[in-house]
């Protein structure tokens, strides 16, 4: 077994700065050559420490725009006209897509699918609560009202 320093997040081996023991060819032939771990010295040790202050500072960058991006959706209620079958229900449902588009539409911010978090299906008539995560453990609330669309004539 050989000890290596792990310098980025490894699955089911460690985390970044770990120092774990590995299979001499584990580390020889996928650890090193990609960059994910390093011998056990102290320019290792000095290289990490830098990468830990670059991450750590674009982290701190990521949570700033987030944050930025929380402030410019706060308060936010989203309003959705929709087909409904007899007043209550619609045809079909509100999807993510829809309420990314209003988002987009209302206050200019364009977001991932995967940044919304959504109680349930919308397929009724009504007010819901929904989130969106904006990363670095920024979460943006806001409302979603979906309105009966006017019958066209």
């Amino acid at each position: 077994m050989v000890e290596v320093m792990l310098m980025s997040d490894v699955k089911k081996l460690g985390k970044a700065g770990a120092i774990v023991k590995v299979a001499p060819g584990y580390a020889r032939n996928m650890l090193i050559p990609q960059g994910l771990a390093a011998p056990v010295t102290e320019a290792a040790k000095r290289k990490l420490a830098k990468l830990e202050e670059a991450r750590a500072k674009a982290r701190a960058e990521a949570k700033k725009a987030a944050q930025a991006v929380a402030d410019k959706l706060a308060g936010l209620t989203v309003t959705v006209n929709a087909r409904t079958v007899d007043g209550t229900k619609l045809y079909g449902s509100v999807s993510a897509t829809d309420l990314l588009a209003a988002i987009e539409a209302d206050r200019g911010v364009k977001l991932e699918r995967s940044q919304l978090d959504l109680p349930d299906h919308l397929r009724e008539v009504g007010e819901y609560k929904a989130t969106l995560d904006l990363g670095e453990g920024v979460k943006a609330p806001f409302s979603v009202k979906i309105v009966e669309e006017a019958a066209q004539a």
